[in-house]
């Protein structure tokens, strides 16, 4: 899947990997990234990034993002965002009814990919991937563009963490014309999508990705 929204960013290249066909993910989620790794490198070098390029994050549903560049380990520890001035990597998050939620400086100068679900979103991760483009790239919220995965939402779960999300954005300075939900609910449909929710957590993961075309 992409997002037409992105495509507003010069250069930049971008996908949202949903399930994949044939792979068996009944199991606990390492072991689950572990059999879809595979298929998920595959597609970052369609993309045009190599393995050497990947930045991850740990992911332990916090709030902290780190900034990353080419000397970074591919994984960043007890972070769930991560932002992004260097051409030479693409950032990657994975997501199982939680969103990915993506940020583009439409003038090119600075990127982030953040894992936000309720506590993520409660806790504001995206306003603080926001201040860090803005403190370390110069990037204004204003010139962000924002694009919201799929995620879970009501009615199959309680929470509207898409909405916090929005609000959030807002309150930071990104403009309405700006910020783009798609609006698809991982818990609805199991033929696309992951959802740790509806499937009691032994399941796979989409894996968002997000950098610069060479």
């Amino acid at each position: 899947m992409e997002f037409p929204h992105l495509n507003l960013s010069p250069d930049l290249s971008h996908r949202f990997l949903l399930r994949a066909e044939g792979v068996a993910v009944d199991v606990e989620r390492e072991e689950a990234v572990a059999r879809l790794r595979p298929w998920h490198i595959e597609e970052a070098e369609d993309l045009g990034f190599s393995l050497s390029s990947l930045r991850l994050a740990e992911q332990v549903h916090g709030a902290e993002v780190a900034v990353v560049d080419a000397t970074s380990p591919e994984m960043s520890a007890n972070v769930d965002g991560l932002v992004t001035a260097d051409r030479g990597v693409v950032l990657g998050i994975y997501v199982a009814d939680c969103a990915a939620v993506y940020l583009a400086d439409k003038h090119g100068r600075g990127i982030g990919l953040v894992h936000s679900g309720k506590k993520g979103s409660e806790l504001g991760i995206v306003s603080n991937a926001l201040r860090l483009m803005r403190e370390h790239f110069a990037v204004e919220p204003q010139d962000v563009l924002v694009q919201i995965s799929p995620c879970i939402r009501p009615p199959k779960y309680e929470i509207d963490f898409a909405e916090q999300i929005r609000a959030s954005c807002i309150e930071s300075g990104v403009l309405p014309e700006h910020l783009n939900d798609c609006g698809l609910c991982t818990g609805s449909d199991l033929q696309r999508f992951y959802s740790y929710r509806m499937e009691c957590g032994r399941t796979g993961r989409m894996l968002a990705l997000l950098g610069w075309r060479s």
